[in-house]
């Protein structure tokens, strides 16, 4: 019988807070890979180092909160 995991994983909401208008192209990119496309929209992801890279680039024009 397999064994189920406990799922703990961690979940993070990301709101956009600036526009990405003038920014450079991998930082336009990077919105877009976390699913942030208008102003005030916001988006619920796991903590993953991947996630948690991608919000460390753009963390100037976005705001994180703990779920």
């Amino acid at each position: 019988m397999a064994k189920t995991k406990k799922s703990t994983t961690k979940k993070i909401k990301i709101t956009q807070v600036r526009s990405i208008i003038g920014r450079p192209e991998d930082q336009r990119r990077t919105m877009k890979a976390l699913g942030l496309r208008k102003m005030h929209q916001s988006v619920e992801k796991t903590a993953t180092p991947q996630i948690l890279g991608m919000v460390n680039k753009v963390r100037h024009l976005i705001k994180v909160e703990d779920v």
